[in-house]
């Protein structure tokens, strides 16, 4: 399936090596005035060669909308747009023409459709994330006037980690180094630990963490349509997700008076003492933040010698060549925030939806 979501929804097409990524919004509310600046800066944060710890691929990701917009606003008709490929090097592939990749898409595409486009990985390629990431821009201008926001940080690179508490943190000074790091002490050991990793020509994994605010109560289906199963559908569509967890996670197995939010009155509102539940009870949103941690493992394609074999059976050693993130948590960032928002966007209209003469 190439579409995600329900009423706000998202098609993507396009190829690593192809003439352009693109996509098509289905479902956005009209009227919306669109922040052009806003939606191509949040591609500036996704896009390759932003600094020596990232691919070194030179894209510019202009975004080119094609349909849905008169005088900068929304009209609620489908909104499409691309993002042009201009710094294709498909020579740098050759040799894994008719070899698979040890834990990579090669093997399963190939099995799946007998054939696979191996220039980049073709379909499978990150670069696809350039749609989520437009999508999401749009999203978060909707949610905005609904006053909720996202916010996400690289919280671990290998056994380099943060406090697993988002609140002793200033979120807004993730954007200030280039991992992506809340915490600049830290940030610097996870970049040093980054290009060491990198200079050994191998990769290296770690966690997201995303936090929601301004959440109302009553997002997400009480059944099959459970807030945070929705969360974890979108999170786990991304390129290299191998985990997620909301709240407390795995954490949770305690018992349960250590664990209950309890309620109480807070000057006329209900409010809750803790948050473990991380903002979502029952499958729906119960107004506390949101938060969540998704785990990236290490990109596959590394630049050492791997056993493995060709199409024809035959065993193999191989050596990738091109160029690759040897980290993809700095890059990742805004493609969690991307479909943490059209998430929530699609979980709002849903519940216009579905509760209409509910206030």
């Amino acid at each position: 399936m190439n579409t995600f979501g329900t009423i706000f929804r998202l098609t993507s097409f396009g190829e690593s090596h192809g003439a352009a990524v693109g996509g098509v919004i289905d479902g956005c509310p009209p009227g919306l005035e669109l922040d052009m600046e806003f939606i191509q800066s949040e591609l500036d944060r996704r896009r390759p060669g932003q600094s020596h710890i990232t691919t070194p691929r030179k894209e510019a990701d202009k975004v080119e909308f094609l349909s849905g917009i008169f005088q900068n606003q929304t009209t609620g008709a489908p909104i499409g747009f691309m993002v042009r490929n201009e710094n294709r090097q498909s020579s740098d592939y050759d040799n894994i023409r008719e070899v698979f990749r040890p834990s990579h898409a090669d093997f399963t595409y190939h099995e799946k459709y007998g054939i696979r486009d191996y220039r980049g990985g073709g379909r499978s390629s990150a670069r696809e994330t350039i749609t989520r990431v437009v999508a999401g821009s749009v999203a978060k201008l909707c949610l905005r006037r609904l006053n909720m926001d996202i916010a996400a940080y690289t919280s671990q690179v290998g056994d380099i980690t943060l406090e697993n508490d988002y609140r002793i943190y200033d979120l807004s000074r993730a954007e200030d180094n280039l991992v992506r790091c809340p915490d600049p002490d830290v940030a610097e050991r996870m970049i040093r630990l980054i290009q060491e990793v990198h200079s050994q020509g191998d990769t290296i994994g770690g966690t997201i963490t995303c936090v929601i605010k301004g959440t109302p109560v009553g997002l997400g289906e009480p059944i099959f349509g459970k807030l945070h199963a929705m969360l974890g559908s979108a999170m786990l569509s991304i390129n290299a997700v191998k985990g997620f967890e909301y709240g407390l996670g795995f954490d949770v197995v305690a018992r349960g008076s250590k664990v209950n939010d309890a309620f109480y009155n807070d000057n006329g509102r209900l409010n809750t003492r803790t948050n473990y539940s991380g903002g979502i009870q029952a499958g729906i949103s119960n107004g506390q933040d949101i938060y969540f941690r998704v785990a990236f493992k290490p990109v596959s394609t590394i630049l050492r010698e791997q056993e493995t074999v060709d199409i024809h059976g035959n065993d193999m050693v191989i050596k990738a060549h091109g160029r690759h993130d040897p980290c993809v948590l700095p890059r990742a960032v805004p493609i969690v925030e991307s479909m943490a928002a059209i998430t929530l966007l699609d979980a709002y209209l849903l519940s216009k939806a579905t509760s209409p003469l509910h206030p």
